[in-house]
C-alpha cells in the first residue's frame, strides 16, 4: 500500500451498520412514566420505563396512520396513540385495544404491531438493539432477540468513579470514527499547558493485533510527553502504567490504563442519528484519585475539554467537507482508519453473503508515526 491513497475506496460513505447495540440516551434523561424521543440510525423512537423501572424502546409510530407514539399517554405498561386511542404494549409493541372497532369485526388486533427493539439500561446509557430495517411496506412484528448483550465499560476490583459526557457531531459516523481513533491530531487540536503542546512531537511506535470484528493497540507505555501520565505513575507508585486500546465494530474505543492497583477505562461512542449527524459519548470508570481533593472533578475537567476540542474540531471540519473536497490516507497514521473501512466492508460483505467476515488484518502489525 503506498505511502499516499486517494479517496477510492476509503473515505466516508455514510452507511449506517445495523444489527448491532447503540447508546440511545443517558439514563438520568429518562424518567420512569414518561415518553422520550431519540433518534438512532436515522430511525425514530419513543423510550421510556414501564412501571418496574425498565427501559423499553418502540419505533416512534404508529403503526396506524404514523401519528408519532410520543405524542401520546403512557401509564406505565402502555402506550395509547393520541390520534384514535390504539394501545400498544411498552416492550412487545403489540397491540392490545383499538377503541374502533365493534365486536363483529373480524380484525386480529394481536396481530398489529408498532415496531419494538430490545432495550438495556446500564453505565448510566439506556442502550437499543437496532435490527435490520424490515423490506418496505412490511411492517412489524415481534422484535428481533439478539445474540449478544449490550457493551459494557470494563471495571476491576474495588469502588470506582463513574461519569459520562456527550457531544454532537455534525458529520457522518465514519468521519466521527476515524477521527476518534486517529493518533496524529492530538498535539494540535488537544493543545494545553496541562497536557503537551506541538513542540513535544516525537516520533512514536505501536503494536497492533487483530481482534473479533476490531484491532487491539497492544499494552504499551502511556506516550512520555503527556503530563498526566507522568503524575499518574508518581501517584501511583508503580513501576509501570500499561495502556490499551480496542476498537470494535460498529463503533467502540476501550480505552483500559493500569498502574499497580490504580486503573482507569472508558467506553466511547460514535452514534450515527442520521447520515451527516452523529454523537460522542464517553463513559469513564476509575479509582485513580478517588482519595484526592477534587480528583474526580478534575478528571471529569480533563474529559470534558477533550471531548469539547474533539466537537469543535468536527463542526471546523464539516466546512471543508461541504463542498466535496478530494481526500487521502496516508500511512502509517491513518492506517487504523483504513483497517476500519476495510471492517466495514468485510461486515457488510458477510451480510450479504451470509459467510464468515474475512478480518481484513492477517496478524501483528507494528505502526510508527509522529505525534
Amino acid at each position: 500500500m503506498g505511502e499516499l491513497e486517494t479517496s477510492t475506496g476509503q473515505t466516508p460513505d455514510s452507511l449506517m451498520l445495523h444489527g448491532f447495540w447503540y447508546r440511545a440516551l443517558p439514563g438520568g434523561q429518562v424518567s420512569r412514566n414518561r415518553l422520550h424521543k431519540a433518534m438512532l440510525l436515522e430511525t425514530p423512537l419513543v423510550i421510556g420505563l414501564d412501571r418496574s423501572g425498565k427501559p423499553f424502546a418502540l419505533r416512534d409510530a404508529c403503526p396506524h396512520r404514523g401519528m408519532p407514539l410520543s405524542c401520546g399517554r403512557f401509564d406505565g405498561l402502555q402506550l395509547e396513540c393520541s390520534y384514535h386511542g390504539w394501545k400498544f404494549d411498552a416492550h412487545s409493541g403489540q397491540c392490545r385495544l383499538i377503541p374502533s372497532l365493534i365486536s363483529d369485526q373480524p380484525l386480529k388486533v394481536d396481530r398489529i404491531y408498532a415496531g419494538s427493539y430490545p432495550c438495556e439500561e446500564h453505565d448510566d446509557y439506556i442502550w437499543v438493539f437496532i435490527p435490520e430495517p424490515p423490506p418496505p411496506g412490511a411492517g412489524f412484528s415481534k422484535a428481533v432477540v439478539p445474540s449478544f448483550p449490550a457493551p459494557r465499560v470494563p471495571t476491576f476490583e474495588g469502588k470506582y468513579e463513574i461519569a459520562h459526557l456527550t457531544a454532537d457531531l455534525p458529520c457522518s459516523v465514519d468521519h466521527g470514527i476515524i477521527g476518534l481513533m486517529d493518533p496524529a491530531h492530538g498535539p494540535f487540536v488537544h493543545q494545553a499547558w496541562w497536557w503537551r503542546s506541538r513542540h513535544s512531537i516525537h516520533e512514536k511506535q505501536k503494536n497492533f493485533e487483530p481482534i473479533p470484528m476490531g484491532f487491539r493497540m497492544s499494552a504499551h507505555t502511556p506516550s512520555s510527553n503527556s503530563a498526566p501520565y507522568k503524575l499518574l505513575r508518581l501517584y501511583a507508585d508503580a513501576d509501570s502504567i500499561t495502556t490499551t486500546i480496542d476498537f470494535v465494530l460498529p463503533n467502540l474505543r476501550v480505552e483500559t490504563i493500569r498502574a499497580g492497583k490504580y486503573w482507569f477505562s472508558s467506553l466511547t461512542t460514535v452514534t450515527p442519528i442520521t447520515r451527516s449527524h452523529c454523537r460522542i459519548d464517553v463513559v469513564a470508570c476509575w479509582n485513580i484519585f478517588r482519595w484526592v481533593p477534587f480528583g474526580p472533578a478534575l478528571l471529569k475537567f480533563v474529559f470534558a475539554k477533550f471531548v469539547e476540542q474533539d466537537r469543535q474540531t468536527m463542526e471546523d471540519q464539516s466546512e471543508g467537507l461541504k463542498h466535496n473536497p478530494h481526500l487521502m490516507l496516508i500511512d502509517d497514521a491513518d492506517r487504523p482508519a483504513k483497517w476500519y473501512f476495510q471492517l466495514k466492508a468485510a461486515y457488510l460483505e458477510s451480510c450479504r453473503n451470509g459467510g464468515e467476515m474475512r478480518h481484513p488484518m492477517t496478524g501483528p502489525v507494528t505502526l510508527k508515526w509522529r505525534s
